[in-house]
């Protein structure tokens, strides 16, 4: 197949073995950011949520600059996520990690968002492995 074909006509391939590692990695170090921040953030109110929110930030787009592609922000972002979904659930003895605080809510809604924003704003790569640029 040529190289000018629509990338909708050409066979998808496999993505490789690192970069699946790379993204695994990514996912772990996003759930590892969120429980980090969901520890900060009532701390230091509002300097904790702020810092917690800047962390989640700082990881989604690194990971998405680093693989070059939104899947790597995808994949912090969701582990970033299920960590929080995680932690927001209550034990037996009725202990809880987040309390019913307007930090709370905006730590959770606003981590969601920012989540959003940087796995939307990562670069993207065109099918033959160029960065894009607008305009052309």
């Amino acid at each position: 197949m040529s190289d000018r074909s629509p990338m909708l006509a050409q066979p998808m391939r496999p993505p490789s073995a690192g970069r699946v590692a790379a993204c695994a990695g990514f996912f772990l170090l996003g759930a590892l950011v969120g429980a980090a921040g969901a520890l900060v953030q009532p701390g230091w109110f509002p300097g904790g949520l702020l810092l917690a929110l800047a962390g989640e930030a700082g990881v989604v787009l690194g990971a998405a600059r680093v693989t070059r592609g939104r899947a790597g922000g995808a994949a912090a972002a969701a582990g970033w996520m299920l960590a929080i979904v995680l932690l927001t659930a209550s034990r037996p003895e009725g202990d809880f990690l987040f309390a019913a605080g307007a930090g709370s809510y905006l730590f959770l809604l606003g981590g969601i968002g920012v989540a959003v924003i940087c796995a939307t704003l990562a670069p993207r790569r065109q099918p033959d492995g160029d960065p894009v640029r607008p305009g052309k």
